[in-house]
């Protein structure tokens, strides 16, 4: 029988970021568990073209 995952990849997006009207974007990578937290993932990261910590917020 075939083990379920419940980690699945997902790609976090700078909020502030795309509002500047900078150009470039802030993506990072990481993994959630998909039964733990249903919602989008929301983190502060660093921003190294702002050059501060940021909301990044999961993007399908």
């Amino acid at each position: 029988m075939a083990k379920k995952e419940n980690r699945i990849q997902v790609i976090l997006e700078c909020t502030e970021h795309k509002n500047s009207g900078l150009p470039g974007t802030s993506r990072y990578i990481t993994t959630k568990n998909k039964k733990n937290t249903p919602n989008r993932l929301e983190l502060r990261k660093y921003n190294p073209i702002l050059k501060r910590m940021t909301i990044h917020r999961e993007i399908k």
